[in-house]
């Protein structure tokens, strides 16, 4: 017997939009990343944290799109729904960057001649399933659980978090949700304290110490934007998108915390933004309304190429920082190459998205693979 439809709910365009300028935030980071002598000096410091503000978004639309729809769907559909949103630009991310893998051999990956053509298919194609390779399959230096597309490391907790949340944390009451998400909370801050660097970037690696690190960062904000959707009452804000870009930006670029002598207040600003700020964000982003032809051009463009420019961009930064690396590039010398970077970076993920993420997700419902796209992240 055929399962009823899942009819479409109203749509968060701003969170769409927010997400949006988190994710030039990423990109601007990691522009910046290339000049910088360490993350205590760099420019745009906290834009790691688009990340964490990432996975409280998706559990937020993930409870609000799907927590209600269990009576018409099963495991099987959910997993069906959220593979057809998320892994064709997955795939196309390691395709691009496999094709461009090759041109950043430098001084900052000096070995990359020496893989073979046949080992970064391999790794391309393992990169497709997401599924992480070890370090002893590294072919740049990283060490990175996908050396063709670094950023792949926190589709792949998002995946977690989707498991988890499918099979086990949608049955759990507020109360139990609670205690996971204050569990994880302390999870989060003692990672951050405590960290020898003063914050919780990382994440990206197969070992225990990056694992350790990347749960810890998936687990909180993740479930933290179920339980906040839950148990919050939305009100009505005036002029909220631009508020909210403004905080998300604010947050975002803030200058390192405490310096190289106070590691733990960086991390306390880490936890305290993850823990307090974003999820304030969310709810005035979710409070609010798109008004005006201008800005709903600026939300649903910033919406449509967020999670496009975030799977991406990232080959051009490893070209970017191995042209800046090797050719000892200041800042100033290198403004024009990264504008057009940056410029680079959205018009890629517009192109990837229009014509290739939308016609193959078109294509797969025509195939039957899911009986309908729910419009979420």
């Amino acid at each position: 017997m055929e399962k009823p439809a899942l009819h479409t709910k109203k749509h968060y365009a701003i969170l769409d939009g927010l997400r949006g300028v988190a994710a030039i935030m990423v990109v601007a980071f990691h522009i910046m990343e290339a000049h910088a002598t360490s993350h205590l000096d760099q420019v745009i410091n906290h834009g790691y944290l688009a990340v964490d503000f990432f996975f409280l978004l998706s559990g937020f639309v993930i409870s609000y799109a799907y927590d209600d729809r269990w009576s018409k769907m099963n495991v099987t559909d959910f997993f069906k729904i959220r593979l057809v949103r998320l892994q064709p630009m997955v795939v196309m991310g390691m395709i691009i960057g496999a094709l461009t893998f090759y041109y950043q051999d430098s001084s900052l990956w000096p070995t990359i001649h020496q893989v073979p053509v046949w080992k970064t298919i391999v790794i391309m194609l393992i990169g497709f399933t997401l599924i992480p390779v070890p370090p002893s399959m590294d072919i740049r230096g990283w060490q990175e659980m996908h050396p063709l597309n670094g950023p792949g490391w926190s589709l792949f907790f998002e995946y977690i978090g989707n498991i988890l949340y499918a099979l086990f944390v949608r049955k759990f009451s507020n109360k139990a949700l609670s205690i996971l998400v204050f569990l994880s909370g302390c999870l989060l801050i003692h990672l951050a304290v405590t960290s020898p660097n003063g914050d919780v970037i990382g994440g990206w690696s197969l070992d225990s110490t990056q694992l350790h690190i990347g749960f810890s960062r998936m687990l909180f904000p993740f479930f933290g934007g179920l339980l906040l959707h839950r148990m919050v009452k939305l009100t009505t804000i005036k002029n909220a998108f631009w508020w909210a870009s403004l905080l998300t930006v604010a947050v975002l670029a803030m200058p390192r915390i405490g310096g190289s002598e106070h590691l733990w207040m960086n991390g306390i600003y880490d936890s305290l933004s993850i823990i307090l700020v974003f999820p304030l964000i969310v709810f005035l982003g979710a409070s609010g309304e798109v008004t005006g032809k201008y800005a709903t051009r600026i939300c649903k463009f910033l919406g449509e190429i967020s999670y496009p420019i975030y799977i991406t961009h990232y080959p051009l930064i490893y070209l970017y920082t191995a042209w800046v690396v090797g050719a000892k590039i200041s800042f100033e010398e290198a403004l024009p190459m990264s504008v057009l970077t940056l410029i680079g970076a959205v018009l890629i993920a517009y192109a990837c998205l229009k014509l290739y993420d939308e016609p193959i997700r078109i294509w797969l419902k025509k195939k039957g693979f899911e009986k309908e796209l729910i419009a979420v992240f």
